[in-house]
């Protein structure tokens, strides 16, 4: 019979008051997080929190500058992440780095393959084992085929059977959401909880609150780099992780300022590309937010790439301002005063490896040059307006844009459009990846913009965001567009229907 002394069993892994910094940049202050094994423990907090920085620590990434780590009940300190590793510990990122050219299987053992007697890969025992652990999972993937051409899903399955070949007892899951479906997202988290269920830690860091609430066990939320509470999923709602986070009740995460409603300023009539989108028509008037709806693979996404020039189409047209714009050209819509905010703000929105102020003056380089060449002082100072109005966290302008946080490079992508004072701006995915405050920000400048006259075209795949800020609601379902409704009548119920139904829906 076990005693009421016995002592409880340690935390899988435990942080308490961590610091970081980065030269004069504190990054973490005080970082605190308690893991207990068979749970999952949801990770929020706005961007620049300190969330990527105290996983980099625990991944072995970064030295501690102070505090201390405890891995079941032992104090550790990773020097690299082959030793985060080896302890028992794996990060799942966003968007994982294997090998294209191998084999899952092969992915899954590198570095580590069996041997066998004649000092050979023992390439039937990693099949046999990859199989196997496939099905301690309940997924389905080939262990021959090479990863080259798999989803971002099925990567991070291959991560996570990495993980469970390494036995590791504490897995990070880095917003590994993000660019999946929703019926990628539910095999994810039966995953994970069937690795909870094994009695594995999970940390789950996600800037999605129904997938915390649907998922995890307990909730750490962090704000400017320092540890703010730790609450059990089922006793908090989500206004007060929201509080915690922002430090600040924020009330209007849709403020929608009055605008008066102008002129058309984009007409796009019968755009048509044969198997990506058929006969697609609308327009956006000056003052006006349209947001475009729809589920992914809709085709949103390839309509806005279609009429910015990048993608082409084989019939229709696109209108700026009454003027016809020639298809395939990015340099004559920028002319004509279109901007295209993309969805994939670091592979087709920056150069990360610039700075600040070269990214927001990359649309109007050539309004900056003097005799051919481009003065340092008249790109700061044109940088330096649209920093500071877009409240763009960096210590300097110089600062490469990669080493901002994602709602930071989000500001970036925009500025960089704006100051080039366009009369329409396309927004895809517009917070995307950002957290809640940021989100809020992001909302209130476009209600600025469209109070200003700028007519706003924003795609988004979130149902709330559309609702939220949009004063038409158009909705594509596998290339159409099947309804367009008013901002009164654009319920939720309703722009789902047109979404998913087959017939043509419109109020």
């Amino acid at each position: 019979m076990q005693s009421d002394s016995t002592p409880a069993a340690p935390p899988a892994l435990e942080l308490s008051r961590v610091v970081k910094s980065f030269g004069a940049v504190v990054a973490l202050r005080s970082g605190s997080l308690r893991l207990e094994k068979g749970s999952i423990h949801g990770l929020i907090g706005e961007n620049g929190a300190g969330k990527s920085t105290l996983v980099k620590i625990v991944a072995g990434l970064y030295r501690r500058d102070g505090g201390e780590i405890l891995l079941d009940g032992r104090p550790v300190d990773f020097h690299s992440t082959a030793e985060s590793k080896a302890a028992g510990i794996a990060v799942i990122y966003q968007e994982p780095t294997l090998f294209p050219d191998l084999s899952v299987t092969e992915n899954i053992f590198m570095g580590r393959q069996p041997v066998g007697r004649l000092g050979r890969i023992d390439r039937k025992a990693m099949r046999e084992e990859a199989v196997a652990i496939f099905d301690r999972l309940g997924v389905r993937l080939d262990p021959d085929r090479p990863t080259d051409g798999l989803s971002i899903a099925d990567q991070q399955i291959i991560e996570i059977a990495k993980a469970i070949s390494l036995d590791a007892r504490v897995l990070v899951m880095d917003e590994p959401t993000a660019a999946l479906s929703g019926v990628e997202v539910e095999r994810l988290f039966a995953v994970a909880r069937s690795l909870r269920d094994e009695g594995r830690a999970l940390v789950f860091i996600s800037h999605r609150f129904d997938e915390v609430f649907d998922l995890c066990d307990t909730v750490t939320v962090m704000r400017d780099g320092t540890y703010i509470d730790t609450l059990p999923v089922a006793e908090t709602t989500v206004d007060e992780l929201v509080r915690m986070m922002v430090g600040r009740d924020v009330t209007e995460l849709f403020p929608k300022l009055p605008a008066e409603i102008g002129d058309e300023v984009l007409v796009v009539e019968g755009l048509t590309q044969r198997g990506v989108f058929h006969d697609v028509s609308f327009s956006v008037r000056a003052g006006e937010i349209v947001g475009l709806a729809g589920l992914v693979g809709a085709g949103r996404s390839e309509v806005a790439r279609a009429i910015f020039g990048v993608d082409p189409y084989e019939s229709g047209s696109v209108r700026v301002a009454g003027e016809p714009l020639p298809p395939g050209s990015p340099r004559a819509s920028m002319a004509r005063g279109l901007a295209l905010v993309p969805e994939d703000r670091r592979r087709q929105g920056l150069v990360l490896d610039q700075s600040v102020a070269r990214n927001v003056t990359l649309a109007i380089r050539e309004r900056l040059a003097r005799y051919g060449l481009i003065w340092g002082g008249l790109e700061n100072e044109a940088a330096r307006t649209w920093a500071s109005r877009l409240e763009v966290k960096t210590a300097a302008l110089d600062a490469e844009t990669g080493t901002l946080s994602g709602g930071n490079q989000q500001k970036v992508v925009l500025g960089k459009w704006l100051s080039s004072r366009p009369k329409v701006l396309v927004v895809d995915e517009p917070t995307r990846g950002i957290d809640v405050g940021t989100k809020a920000e992001v909302h209130r400048l476009l209600s600025q913009l469209a109070q200003e006259g700028l007519a706003v075209l924003m795609i988004s795949s979130e149902l709330p965001e559309v609702l939220g800020m949009a004063d038409r609601v158009l909705v594509m379902r596998e290339g159409r567009l099947t309804g367009e409704f008013d901002r009164a009548d654009a319920t939720p119920e309703a722009v789902m229907y047109a979404a998913t139904a087959d017939e043509e829906v419109s109020r």
